[in-house]
């Protein structure tokens, strides 16, 4: 049996294998709210117990933070995250930590292709590394290195690294979120979950727009990204679509910054939670435009892949292929 896993700041799954026919198949999964737990090992020791799971040969865990011997810090967890305490508690030495964008690049290769859409007219087939990045809660980076036989996965922290603003309005974001985050401003802290809502704040802040009631009227623990997102595509609210726009540029500028970096030949992969629900969006384009604003590079780009994965297990996927691949 093998135990795969992904642990985001906002859900946790959790799923058991078994192997038949030499390939790994589903026994059961669960979903539990990661803010709702002190610490993976209490939900791991759930999940136990509730499911009475037998002999576990294999552990392989994909989490959102910096993997660093096997032992991580959430980023939007508090959390201490070991894999020897997994293999105590399972006994067994086959337990691997991968970041979460590691895991979910690794699941990527498994996918079919009617589980992507392409946003890239022009893209051509071609090898190469391959680039993920994914906005959800946070925002993830890895790259798929490609050895001119298969491809390793490489994790990285990439959705760490400094805005970098290309336009007025996002000279003027920037200075904004420099007031809420004086030590640092992440390229995290405009593409993703709550980058929307950093967004939308800075337009209402600036007078773009009065805020619909829906908003104002929100009850205390709604997910304001996701009501703003439901504004937008469903009450056409300029405010909120204004602020899916910035967004989509600023999303499509790092996505583009990624591939340059990873010289990423074999295509830009789009993962998270965000981009399925924002497709008609992000089909739009002020994601593809920006993507491939890249000066004399923009050429290039314009031959890139660019696909959206619409699998939204692609982590926990990569989590068993992983396990069964490379430890069992």
């Amino acid at each position: 049996m093998i135990l795969a896993g992904d642990i985001g700041g906002t859900k946790t799954n959790l799923a058991l294998y078994k192997i038949k026919e030499n390939q790994p198949i589903l026994v059961i999964k669960e979903q539990f709210s990661s803010k709702n737990y002190d610490s993976l090992m209490q939900i791991i020791k759930e999940f136990h117990i509730k499911n009475g799971t037998p002999l576990i040969e294999a552990v392989c865990i994909g989490i959102a933070g910096p993997i660093i011997e096997q032992r991580c810090k959430t980023t939007n967890l508090p959390w201490h995250i070991s894999a020897s305490e997994i293999m105590d508690f399972f006994n067994t030495k086959k337990v691997r930590l991968l970041n979460d964008l590691e895991a979910t690049a690794y699941g990527m290769l498994y996918l079919k292709e009617e589980e992507f859409v392409e946003l890239n007219p022009n893209a051509k087939k071609q090898k190469g590394n391959i680039a993920v990045i994914a906005a959800g809660t946070g925002l993830g980076e890895a790259i798929l290195y490609w050895d001119g036989v298969s491809y390793t996965p490489i994790g990285t922290e990439g959705g760490h690294s400094d805005f970098a603003p290309t336009t007025t309005k996002e000279d003027e974001l920037l200075l904004w979120l420099r007031k809420k985050y004086p030590s640092h401003v992440s390229v995290e802290r405009v593409a993703s979950g709550m980058g929307i809502s950093n967004i939308y704040d800075f337009l209402v802040s600036s007078g773009f727009a009065k805020e619909p009631s829906k908003i104002l009227n929100m009850s205390e623990g709604m997910d304001k990204g996701a009501m703003i997102s439901k504004c937008a595509l469903e009450d056409k609210d300029i405010l909120c679509q204004e602020t899916l726009k910035l967004f989509m540029e600023v999303y499509g500028s790092e996505a583009g910054n990624l591939a340059l970096k990873s010289f990423s030949l074999g295509g830009v992969f789009i993962g998270g939670g965000i981009a399925p629900k924002l497709l008609t969006i992000l089909k739009e384009e002020y994601f593809y435009n920006r993507f491939i604003s890249k000066g004399r590079f923009e050429s290039l780009l314009k031959t890139i892949p660019l696909k959206v994965s619409l699998n939204q297990e692609t982590a926990l996927l990569g989590a068993v292929r992983f396990a069964f691949d490379k430890l069992s």
